[in-house]
Protein backbone atom coordinates (compact mmCIF):
# COMPACT_ATOMS: atom_id res chain seq x y z
CA UNK A 1 0.00 0.00 0.00
CA UNK A 2 2.90 2.69 1.01
CA UNK A 3 4.09 1.81 -2.62
CA UNK A 4 0.58 3.05 -4.05
CA UNK A 5 0.08 5.75 -1.97
CA UNK A 6 3.19 7.39 -2.24
CA UNK A 7 3.83 6.86 -5.96
CA UNK A 8 0.58 8.63 -6.46
CA UNK A 9 1.23 11.51 -4.19
CA UNK A 10 4.92 11.93 -5.27
CA UNK A 11 4.21 13.58 -8.41
CA UNK A 12 7.27 13.41 -11.09
CA UNK A 13 9.87 13.53 -8.20
CA UNK A 14 9.54 10.29 -5.62
CA UNK A 15 9.49 6.92 -7.14
CA UNK A 16 8.35 4.21 -4.49
CA UNK A 17 9.47 0.68 -4.46
CA UNK A 18 7.70 -1.74 -1.50
CA UNK A 19 9.27 -4.55 -0.56
CA UNK A 20 9.87 -6.68 2.53
CA UNK A 21 12.23 -9.61 4.42
CA UNK A 22 9.98 -12.40 3.85
CA UNK A 23 7.54 -11.92 1.01
CA UNK A 24 4.95 -14.56 0.96
CA UNK A 25 4.97 -14.83 -2.89
CA UNK A 26 1.31 -12.56 -3.34
CA UNK A 27 -0.06 -9.07 -2.30
CA UNK A 28 -2.67 -9.62 0.14
CA UNK A 29 -5.80 -9.86 -1.63
CA UNK A 30 -7.45 -7.84 0.93
CA UNK A 31 -5.04 -5.36 0.12
CA UNK A 32 -5.41 -5.31 -3.48
CA UNK A 33 -9.31 -5.20 -3.43
CA UNK A 34 -9.01 -1.90 -0.74
CA UNK A 35 -6.67 0.34 -3.25
CA UNK A 36 -8.93 -0.69 -6.46
CA UNK A 37 -11.60 0.58 -4.78
CA UNK A 38 -9.92 3.52 -4.17
CA UNK A 39 -8.94 3.74 -8.03
CA UNK A 40 -5.59 2.36 -7.99
CA UNK A 41 -4.15 -0.08 -10.87
CA UNK A 42 -3.47 -2.83 -9.02
CA UNK A 43 -2.28 -5.24 -12.11
CA UNK A 44 1.96 -4.61 -11.64
CA UNK A 45 1.63 -5.10 -7.69
CA UNK A 46 4.13 -8.19 -6.64
CA UNK A 47 5.10 -9.63 -3.50
CA UNK A 48 8.82 -8.60 -3.94
CA UNK A 49 12.48 -9.16 -1.52
CA UNK A 50 14.21 -6.40 -0.61
CA UNK A 51 17.00 -8.25 -2.48
CA UNK A 52 16.49 -7.23 -5.84
CA UNK A 53 16.81 -3.86 -4.91
CA UNK A 54 20.46 -4.14 -3.05
CA UNK A 55 21.75 -3.10 -6.15
CA UNK A 56 19.71 -1.31 -8.07
CA UNK A 57 18.10 1.36 -8.41
CA UNK A 58 19.87 3.84 -6.14
CA UNK A 59 17.92 4.62 -3.08
CA UNK A 60 17.60 7.83 -1.31
CA UNK A 61 15.68 7.36 1.36
CA UNK A 62 14.47 3.58 2.63
CA UNK A 63 11.31 3.73 5.00
CA UNK A 64 10.42 0.85 7.18
CA UNK A 65 6.51 0.55 8.24
CA UNK A 66 5.68 -2.86 9.82
CA UNK A 67 5.72 -2.37 13.70
CA UNK A 68 7.95 -5.55 13.53
CA UNK A 69 10.49 -4.67 10.98
CA UNK A 70 12.35 -2.15 13.47
CA UNK A 71 13.41 -5.11 15.07
CA UNK A 72 14.79 -7.15 11.95
CA UNK A 73 17.96 -6.94 10.32
CA UNK A 74 17.91 -4.83 7.77
CA UNK A 75 20.54 -4.78 4.47
CA UNK A 76 23.09 -2.72 3.74
CA UNK A 77 21.91 -0.44 1.08
CA UNK A 78 24.33 1.10 -1.53
CA UNK A 79 24.90 4.51 -1.35
CA UNK A 80 24.22 4.82 2.29
CA UNK A 81 20.41 6.05 2.25
CA UNK A 82 18.98 7.87 4.40
CA UNK A 83 16.87 5.02 6.46
CA UNK A 84 13.77 5.87 9.03
CA UNK A 85 11.02 3.18 10.31
CA UNK A 86 7.38 4.59 10.81
CA UNK A 87 5.89 1.72 12.41
CA UNK A 88 2.34 0.48 11.61
CA UNK A 89 0.28 -2.39 12.70
CA UNK A 90 0.22 -4.97 10.16
CA UNK A 91 -2.85 -5.43 9.14
CA UNK A 92 -2.61 -9.14 7.83
CA UNK A 93 -4.29 -10.36 10.89
CA UNK A 94 -5.67 -13.98 10.06
CA UNK A 95 -6.99 -14.83 13.05
CA UNK A 96 -9.34 -11.92 12.27
CA UNK A 97 -12.48 -12.22 10.38
CA UNK A 98 -12.22 -10.97 6.94
CA UNK A 99 -14.57 -8.08 8.32
CA UNK A 100 -12.47 -6.86 10.71
CA UNK A 101 -9.21 -7.64 8.45
CA UNK A 102 -11.21 -4.63 5.75
CA UNK A 103 -11.17 -2.39 8.71
CA UNK A 104 -7.35 -3.16 9.38
CA UNK A 105 -5.93 -2.53 6.13
CA UNK A 106 -8.68 0.41 5.90
CA UNK A 107 -6.68 2.04 9.16
CA UNK A 108 -3.33 1.04 7.83
CA UNK A 109 -3.36 3.21 4.58
CA UNK A 110 -5.08 6.17 6.84
CA UNK A 111 -2.28 6.33 8.71
CA UNK A 112 0.43 5.56 5.70
CA UNK A 113 -1.42 8.11 3.27
CA UNK A 114 -1.55 10.56 6.68
CA UNK A 115 2.31 9.89 7.00
CA UNK A 116 3.35 10.09 3.66
CA UNK A 117 1.06 13.61 2.46
CA UNK A 118 2.79 15.35 5.74
CA UNK A 119 5.97 14.10 4.55
CA UNK A 120 5.65 15.45 1.29
CA UNK A 121 3.55 18.48 1.76
CA UNK A 122 7.36 19.89 3.49
CA UNK A 123 9.20 19.59 0.14
CA UNK A 124 12.28 17.10 1.20
CA UNK A 125 13.74 17.99 -1.87
CA UNK A 126 14.33 21.43 -0.59
CA UNK A 127 16.17 20.09 2.60
CA UNK A 128 19.94 18.66 3.57
CA UNK A 129 20.77 15.24 4.90
CA UNK A 130 20.07 16.08 8.31
CA UNK A 131 16.48 17.97 8.28
CA UNK A 132 15.56 14.94 5.98
CA UNK A 133 16.28 12.71 9.08
CA UNK A 134 14.96 15.18 11.82
CA UNK A 135 11.25 15.12 9.14
CA UNK A 136 11.62 11.08 8.81
CA UNK A 137 11.34 11.11 12.46
CA UNK A 138 9.00 13.87 12.81
CA UNK A 139 6.24 11.98 10.32
CA UNK A 140 6.93 8.79 12.37
CA UNK A 141 5.10 10.04 15.38
CA UNK A 142 2.53 11.42 13.39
Amino acid sequence: MAEAILNRIGGDTITAYSAGSTPRGEVNPLAIELLQSLGYKTDTFRSKSWDEFISTPQMDLVITVCDNAANEVCPIWPGHPLTGHWGISDPDQPTKSVEEQRCLFRDAYKILETKMKYFIAQHPETLDKNKIKELINETGDI
